[in-house]
């Protein structure tokens, strides 16, 4: 019987994932190809064959997702196999019809192939999308359990943008390991915070053999996702964010819907800026969708060491680059502290960017006057550096999860925003997570 040729469709993420827990020693399986989209850099390289196992001893390439119909006709693709997330349904659904009419199967893997089984209790804490506000919630979750006296690790959703051989188990204490490692922006936007609040990160490419790792290590798992995927881990507890600044987005992106279905904990975040009319409609499609969900009602208020420093101020506002881009926002916590805090003006840096920030607005033309931190690699953090050095205005408006003064010089003043979860009445995620994991 001869293997079904297989092509993963991904955005070097949940497609290595899959092909690892599922496809990697499949003999029933051929995948002839990988294709990536959403970032930079990852397509004309291949998945290496250290980590491709023994029935890929040449590695896999990694191809354009532009090639994918010439790619099906050339290696006589049986099935491609649908590994990235972030996506409303109708582009779903577009690209299953691009692959149903080239005579290939389409295919969405689901929880029970691809979530490995930790020998920890494990919390996963997704979102329905990008920017729903996910990271302060981990936080705010790996706090409440270190209270309670138990280790724990923050398993972070794969961003390997570099040698994927290197980065198949990361293991990340201090900020030493972020330059070892040569670390994004991206990547440190996700583990500064876990780092300065005592949490060790761990990150790479093998999800399983990461686990296995941090299970030497800790009480319980946290699951820390990204890019509104579903956790690759079965989790004890399951709790998924919400964004009311998006309303109904919760039942019409892929796979953030899945989030909302397999949650123990849906946490509405933003209530304190977003209109009541949201909030409530959110609440409702969470219940319709999954009636047994506890529904948590938080918000994630604002600070900046020096407030009155923004007041009459022209600024130039950068805020976390995937949040803007893939994630559709047009705004963050960089606009909200800019209007709340007496800013004159917010800059519009469109006219200013260079190279492959000016790239990504023509990509995303719907990003508005806010600049996105794109930091996939050196040069993108280079023509950062750059548009903002370029653009006009008296001062800088950090609202990335990180310090960029950290990667770069920004040759004006800055303030950068914090924000934290708070949740709003009972029961709060302590409540629940004594109840779970208290002795």
């Amino acid at each position: 019987m001869s293997r079904i040729r297989t092509l993963i469709m991904g955005a070097a993420g949940r497609d290595f994932h899959n092909f690892n827990t599922f496809y990697r020693d499949n003999e029933k399986y051929e995948v002839v190809a990988f294709t990536a989209t959403q970032i930079p850099n990852i397509d004309g390289r291949k998945y290496p064959a250290k980590l491709a196992g023994k029935l890929y001893p040449d590695g896999i390439k990694i191809y354009p997702e532009s090639e994918l119909p010439e790619l099906i006709k050339q290696f006589q693709v049986d099935e491609v196999v649908f590994a990235y997330s972030d996506v409303p349904y109708e582009y779903v659904m577009h690209k299953s019809a691009l692959v149903n009419s080239l005579g290939a199967d389409f295919r969405l893997m689901g929880t029970k192939e691809t979530q490995v089984k930790s020998t920890k209790p494990v919390v996963a804490i997704c979102a329905v999308r990008t920017g729903c506000g996910k990271s302060q919630t981990t936080r705010r979750v790996a706090a409440i359990l270190q209270k309670m006296g138990l280790r724990v690790a923050a398993i972070r959703h794969p961003m390997p943008y570099g040698d994927l051989v290197k980065q198949r188990v990361q293991r990340f204490a201090t900020y030493a390991d972020l330059d070892l490692h040569e670390c994004t922006i991206e990547e440190r936007e996700e583990y500064e915070p876990h780092l300065d609040n005592g949490v060790i990160v761990f990150a790479g490419v093998d999800y399983e053999a990461i686990l296995r790792e941090a299970e030497k290590e800790v009480d319980v798992v946290l699951w820390d996702g990204g890019n509104n995927d579903f956790s690759f881990y079965k989790p004890d507890l399951q709790i998924t964010v919400a964004d009311p600044l998006r309303p109904g987005h919760e039942s019409a992106y892929y796979p953030g819907e899945v989030n909302v279905r397999v949650a123990d904990v849906v946490v509405i975040n933003k209530v304190d800026t977003a209109n009541p009319e949201d909030v409530i409609k959110v609440r409702e499609n969470v219940h319709n969708i999954n009636p047994n969900a506890i529904i948590i009602e938080g918000a994630s208020p604002i600070y900046v060491d020096d407030p009155e420093s923004i007041r009459g101020k022209r600024v130039l506002v950068v805020e976390d680059g995937p949040t803007l881009t893939h994630g559709g926002m047009q705004i963050g916590a960089g606009w909200v502290a800019a209007r709340r805090f007496g800013a004159a003006e917010i800059v519009d840096p469109r006219p200013f960017a260079v190279g492959e920030i000016l790239a990504t607005y023509k990509k995303y033309p719907d990003t508005g006057n806010i600049l996105p931190a794109m930091g996939y690699g050196d040069q993108q953090i280079r023509d950062l550096e750059k548009t903002i050095e370029a653009a006009d205005g008296d001062m800088v408006i950090i609202g990335t999860p990180i310090d960029l003064t950290r990667v770069m010089k920004i040759n004006r003043p800055s303030q950068r925003v914090r924000y934290e979860l708070e949740e709003i009445g009972k029961p709060d995620l302590e409540d629940i997570l004594r109840k779970k994991f208290g002795k």
